[in-house]
């Protein structure tokens, strides 16, 4: 069975720091580009950050460059966001999404919460 569990949310003083997980298990850990997004209530879903499969390069949305930082753990079939700074805009649902390269094959985890408070 595939699975994406993500854990590590909660509430958080602005300028404090979190780090989500996203396990993975099901699947090929290590072919799979691996995305973070977020939805704040009453807003569309956004891409926040992606890894890609192969030579770990990353994409960051402006809103959380320098701030924000992902990486994968290909051992233990893991990435994380870690999150610095946080401001009360980054209030969200986030959510893990692996994609197959070259393929419309996604999986989503169930989502974690984040609460920034000001």
């Amino acid at each position: 069975e595939v699975q994406l569990v993500e854990s590590g949310g909660g509430l958080v003083q602005a300028g404090g720091s979190l780090r989500l997980s996203c396990a993975a298990s099901g699947f090929a850990f290590g072919d799979v580009a691996i995305g973070w997004f977020r939805q704040a209530p009453g807003k569309e879903r956004e891409g926040v950050v992606c890894i890609k499969y192969d030579k770990y390069i990353t994409y960051y949305t402006d809103s959380v460059e320098g701030r924000f930082t992902i990486t994968r753990d290909r051992a233990k079939s893991t990435a994380y966001l870690q999150m610095s700074s946080l401001k009360p805009e980054d209030t969200a649902a986030y959510y893990c999404r692996a994609g197959v390269p070259g393929t419309t094959i996604e999986f989503w985890g169930q989502g974690t919460q984040v609460t920034v408070s000001s």
